[in-house]
């Protein structure tokens, strides 16, 4: 496996100049969709090499199940520093499945405590008025049947306070942005670059880069819907002005307190529509950062194929028939 095994580990950082370039460049909905993917390969390959570290490290371990000769030194020798690289990878393995598996819990008990509470309101409304005086409103994934429960559709939580604050046309723009995030399937993006994340923490920017973007894409469409930019702007900003912390932050919201990514959606708003190329144009440093990014990607995924199959090799020839 030689050093190809460490290389995926790092080469996420190759993703990190095209996380802050291409909204400059891209549609939103591109910028989601190839960071989204980028995330996702790179941590792929991440959680794989850490894996084959594990089993050579596990190997050494006494009293371990695995075949004798996988133990040997002709194992360690496919692999730098075996004896540090195999036992440190353990840890952070297990560290790394057990964020991903928290993440993901967390995110289940979100979803169906906010449906349970949903379920109080009349069936089939939607939106849902919450009787709440704090201004807010997010998108709720739909969730699959389970036994003894049936599937529950997407749905847009709004509360009172937030329909006082906006006058009818910026709720309509509201109501078409939360659609939006349902529509489009951001959470699967967000869940995507969420787990990609707990597995590198190189991956982290990737994370909120793509926050960003699903948001922006949702008011390039609320635009697109209530055919006014400028509307969709203002109430981006009415709403931002009067929002207080989010009840569930991992949910879409319209707009929060955040002071950074509200002023830049309203600027994106109040320009031209952004074009819908799905690549960056290659003689700008959007486009060069596309680039390395796609490299990285690339060389990370050769990387982890070619140390899966050398390990394989080697340890099937370590195996006694």
């Amino acid at each position: 496996m030689g050093v190809f095994v460490f290389l995926p580990l790092v080469l996420p950082l190759t993703a990190l100049p095209i996380a802050r370039l291409a909204e400059q460049h891209l549609h939103p909905r591109a910028t989601t969709r190839l960071l989204t993917l980028l995330a996702a390969v790179l941590g792929l390959c991440s959680t794989l090499c850490l894996g084959l570290l594990v089993v050579v490290g596990t190997a050494q371990l006494p009293g371990n199940p695995l075949p004798d000769g996988w133990s040997d030194p002709e194992v360690r020798a496919a692999v730098p520093f075996a004896e540090v690289a195999g036992t440190a990878a353990i840890p952070l393995l297990t560290a790394a499945l057990t964020v991903c598996g928290a993440a993901l819990r967390r995110h289940h008990r979100i979803r169906a405590r906010v449906h349970h509470a949903l379920d109080a309101l009349p069936a089939g409304a939607d939106p849902a008025v919450l009787p709440d005086d704090d201004p807010y409103a997010y998108a709720v994934p739909g969730a699959p049947a389970r036994p003894g429960r049936p599937a529950r559709p997407g749905r847009i939580a709004v509360s009172r306070g937030m329909l006082r604050s906006l006058d009818e046309d910026e709720v309509r723009a509201l109501f078409a942005h939360e659609r939006a995030h349902l529509t489009c399937h951001h959470h699967r993006a967000l869940l995507a670059v969420r787990l990609a994340g707990c597995v590198n923490p190189l991956l982290l920017p990737l994370r909120s880069a793509v926050a960003f973007a699903t948001e922006r894409w949702a008011d390039e469409e609320a635009a697109q819907v209530v055919g006014d930019r400028r509307l969709t702007a203002r109430a981006v900003g009415r709403a931002a002005l009067v929002a207080r912390a989010a009840p569930h932050p991992e949910l879409a919201h319209f707009a929060g307190p955040e002071p950074g990514p509200v002023p830049r959606r309203v600027a994106a708003l109040l320009g031209p529509v952004p074009p819908a190329r799905p690549w960056p144009p290659t003689l700008t440093p959007a486009g060069l950062a596309a680039l390395v990014a796609a490299a990285g990607t690339a060389a990370s995924a050769l990387c982890a194929l070619n140390a899966a199959v050398a390990l394989f090799v080697v340890l099937k020839a370590a195996t006694p028939l």
